[in-house]
């Protein structure tokens, strides 16, 4: 297992646990308005992409590949600062940013699960993570109008469930982690 994934298994745990309680903050409020949802999902993705810095740097440090941790990162504050700094924008062009978020998310998920196929045997929900969030992307761009109806519900389920499956996987790197620190005496 590489080390740098192992010894950061709570950083992903972290930005799972972020997800979960925005996903959760998105669907128990029902009556938010969008402005504030862009808001939150703005302080979501700069948290965000801040722990996935700090994981790309911690890897880097025992020289494994972090290319795909450390785009994410970018991305992630990218368009946290975006949400942030232009929070009165169409509803619509939101829907397409946030989109836009989920599908080039969810194929760098796809990618860092490839890359562990060899170390780890759960890569598999990473990818289904990964599948999920560029499909979700997808259908964002292809029902606009419907998506700008049900943007708050879908951008809450889809944070829950992605926040649910990082959480799996931060865990099961701990376990591994662990069990191949652990020397018999």
């Amino acid at each position: 297992m590489k080390v740098g994934m192992g010894r950061n298994w709570w950083l992903l745990a972290v930005r799972g646990v972020l997800a979960v309680l925005f996903g959760l903050y998105a669907l128990l409020v029902p009556g938010m308005a969008l402005a504030t949802l862009i808001l939150a999902f703005g302080l979501c993705m700069l948290l965000s992409g801040v722990l996935g810095l700090l994981a790309a740097m911690r890897v880097r440090d025992h020289n494994e590949r972090s290319l795909p941790i450390a785009l994410e990162a970018i991305l992630c504050l990218a368009f946290g600062l975006l949400a942030l700094l232009r929070h009165g924008a169409a509803a619509l062009a939101w829907l397409y940013v946030i989109s836009g978020f989920a599908f080039l998310s969810g194929i760098l998920h796809m990618v860092g699960a490839i890359q562990l196929r060899r170390q780890f045997t759960g890569e598999w929900m990473l990818m289904v993570n990964g599948a999920a969030t560029a499909l979700c992307g997808v259908l964002m761009i292809l029902l606009p109008w419907e998506g700008i109806l049900a943007l708050t519900w879908l951008v809450g389920a889809y944070s829950l469930v992605f926040g649910v499956l990082l959480v799996v996987v931060a865990l099961e790197l701990r376990s591994r982690w662990r069990s191949r620190t652990v020397r018999p005496a």
